[in-house]
């Protein structure tokens, strides 16, 4: 049996072995005699739910299992290792410096079974993603490059799409593994559409938070308000897109009945009138944000009853119930999910903090 950093142990500890003394490779020791146990590619599955959730009930949901069996998971991968890999806390898990050197080497490994899958088979693995072509603009780009330094030889097939219908239908069907859009709310659909099916048989993972922003030229008469309700907007003229767009049923959600709807096409042309002063529209800031710093624009303090924060959309990844058995699905929302916040203990695989998946996935999937 080799010994170094190059391969991964895979002798099994016999019952009664003396502990395991850490390995050079991972921050410990190679003096003495060493037996690892077994290191398994669940258990590093496991290992990186957690390095991305940062707590083993949020990476247990994910991952489709009790907690009591990702926490078991971590400690037998710790003993067959040597070393500790996490600092259990009460913010959640962080890394130690032998998590730390593990987690290239968990990704290498993973990386590697899923090529040795590939050439046994014969089948190169293909993510088809879905999204809006909003999204598809603005956040496929940096989810695509973040997909890539995890898996460079992953092939994704993007698919923009101007109907969210088109998408969650393509999903159910398989035709598409998964698809980026708006939602908002605790299940499919919350911001105000139907569901295929109600979204019996669909998942997902909200990923990133979307705020949205009211605005207005700067001429509008509440351009100096120190805050803006829905009585305030009453007879305004609001410019939105078709009345399925995901910024025109927030603004049924959000303002209510009150203002009155001017259809203006896409996004750029209900920038364009508002500029003119033709109406005001409620859009994300990433599409408003070049003009209100230019003055062209601006920002309209909406006071939203329960959300102190303002109001905002979801970005929602969405896959077929079962589809997180797919590495490159797993991958796939580690990446999207990357962009939200920063890890400290490195960059972020995880959702952002107000993630969610549809409750009800059969425990043990991950083998």
């Amino acid at each position: 049996m080799t010994r170094g950093h190059d391969a991964v142990q895979d002798v099994r500890a016999r019952p009664g072995a003396p502990p395991a003394r850490p390995h050079a490779a991972f921050g410990g020791t190679e003096r003495g005699t060493w037996e690892p146990g077994t290191v398994e590619l669940r258990q590093l599955r496991v290992f990186e739910a957690v390095v991305a959730y940062r707590t083993v009930t949020d990476a247990a949901v994910w991952l489709g299992l009790a907690p009591s069996s990702v926490s078991e998971q971590i400690r037998t991968l710790e003993r067959s290792l040597g070393v500790t890999l996490f600092d259990r806390g009460p913010r959640g898990m962080r890394l130690t410096e032998a998590g730390r050197r593990l987690v290239p080497w968990s990704r290498s490994l993973l990386e590697q079974a899923e090529r040795a899958r590939e050439e046994v088979t014969g089948c190169p693995v293909v993510l088809r993603l879905g999204a809006l072509e909003t999204i598809a603009a603005t956040h496929v780009p940096g989810v695509l490059a973040r997909l890539a330094e995890r898996r460079p030889r992953l092939r994704v097939e993007v698919r923009p799409a101007a109907a969210r219908d088109d998408l969650l239908s393509s999903v159910a069907a398989g035709e598409l593994d998964a698809a980026l859009l708006l939602d908002s709310g605790g299940a499919l659909g919350g911001l105000g559409f139907a569901a295929p099916g109600g979204g019996a048989g669909l998942e997902f993972a909200d990923v990133e938070r979307v705020p949205l922003t009211l605005v207005a030229d700067p001429a509008h008469r509440l351009s100096r308000a120190p805050r803006v309700t829905r009585a305030d907007l009453r007879g305004e003229r609001l410019l939105v897109n078709v009345p399925a767009c995901s910024f025109a049923l927030a603004g049924e959600r959000l303002l209510g009945p009150g203002v009155e709807r001017v259809h203006a096409g896409g996004v750029a042309v209900m920038l364009a009138w508002a500029e003119r002063g033709m109406g005001i529209t409620l859009l994300p800031e990433f599409a408003v944000a070049d003009r209100l710093a230019a003055g062209a624009l601006v920002r309209l303090p909406l006071e939203v009853p329960g959300a102190p924060d303002g109001p905002d959309l979801a970005l929602r990844l969405v896959w077929r119930a079962g589809g997180e058995d797919r590495p490159e699905v797993r991958q796939l929302l580690y990446a999207a999910s990357a962009g939200a916040r920063a890890e400290p203990d490195g960059p972020s695989d995880g959702p952002s903090d107000g993630a969610r998946r549809e409750p009800g996935a059969p425990e043990g999937r991950i083998t």
